[in-house]
């Protein structure tokens, strides 16, 4: 699912515009990504947690080439799932 298909979801389910659904969608983005900026958890109660961590600085290797590179330090994303997200995801199908 891309963002337009997700924008359409919301809309249809919420029934709203894909307008207001798109504006909708766009702040709960940036709210996210404002919270991760200052470092602080996005906890979403059965759908999982955003928070940042903290890679730190390494070396690593040019596979073309073979030499060693140094790898800055670096702040990345992290989304771990939620018990109720985890449940869906795991459900067996009656046929199988």
């Amino acid at each position: 699912m891309n963002k337009l298909e997700l924008v359409d979801h919301i809309a249809a389910e919420a029934e709203l515009t894909k307008v207001a659904a798109a504006k909708a969608l766009e702040a709960v983005l940036e709210g996210i990504e404002m919270a991760l900026e200052k470092g602080e958890e996005v906890r979403l109660v059965g759908f999982g947690t955003f928070s940042v961590r903290e890679r730190a600085a390494g070396t690593g290797r040019n596979p073309a080439t073979g030499t060693e590179i140094k790898i800055a330090a670096s702040r990345n994303a992290r989304f771990k799932p939620g018990a109720a997200l985890k449940e869906a995801l795991n459900k067996k199908s009656g046929g199988k």
